[in-house]
């Protein structure tokens, strides 16, 4: 039970935002896909000591996940027309464009254009980082409250514009890079040296990390200055 619990702790550390971001390019709403995701995660707690950790816990959580979602949608006003959309999408393989690592095609991915660079950027560092709200707060040197707010309304423009969570192609990188390199600067900030009570001082999980997908930025686009 102790080591299933810890498998647990460590997918969810390693997976989520994986699981968040497809839901979300799936569904085309944020919070719904968090939610979902978390679902999925609670049934996690209680199947996998039981049934066994899948031999693709990330597969696993994010069918779970999306069949939790439909199911969503059918209770809903409009549930017919919805279901379908929802139906057209299960079996649609996402294009992998032009970057190879999911987890920086997830920050790309993230850091839509139509935002202000403020919101994309918080809001990548929330969906893809891992970053907690009052961790992002903290970086951007406002309250909790504000980050808050900021978050949730990049969330509700996200919805209300229909703005799609599409892979970027190449010649996409150009016009999101500059939201990329925000966030990996802070998320080795906030590794470099962690904000949070009760943290210690350097989180190599997030330094490694964050020089880790920055090199590959530099591969992608070793012409831009500031990449380099």
């Amino acid at each position: 039970m102790t080591d299933v619990a810890e498998v647990i702790v460590r997918v969810h550390r390693e997976e989520w935002a994986r699981v968040v971001a497809t839901l979300a390019r799936r569904l085309g709403d944020l919070d719904i896909a968090e939610e979902m995701a978390a679902e999925a995660f609670a049934s996690a707690v209680e199947r996998w000591p039981v049934d066994g950790v899948p031999p693709n816990p990330a597969r696993w959580l994010t069918t779970t996940a999306y069949r939790k979602a439909v199911d969503r949608l059918r209770r809903e006003v409009r549930r017919e027309e919805k279901h379908r959309e929802a139906l057209m999408l299960v079996e649609t393989p996402e294009p992998l464009g032009a970057i190879d690592d999911d987890r920086l095609r997830l920050v790309f991915t993230c850091c839509h254009p139509a935002l202000a660079i403020e919101a994309r950027v918080a809001l990548t560092l929330r969906m893809v980082g891992g970053l907690t709200v009052p961790e992002i707060a903290r970086a951007f040197l406002v309250d909790e409250a504000a980050m808050a707010r900021r978050i949730t309304r990049a969330k509700a423009k996200i919805k209300a514009a229909r703005i799609p969570y599409g892979v970027p192609f190449r010649e996409d990188l150009p016009a999101r890079v500059t939201g990329v390199l925000a966030v990996l600067y802070l998320i080795f900030n906030e590794g470099y040296l962690a904000s949070g009570p009760g943290k210690e001082p350097i989180r190599g999980d997030l330094t490694v990390e964050a020089i880790r997908l920055t090199r590959l930025v530099r591969a992608l686009l070793p012409a831009d200055g500031e990449v380099a």
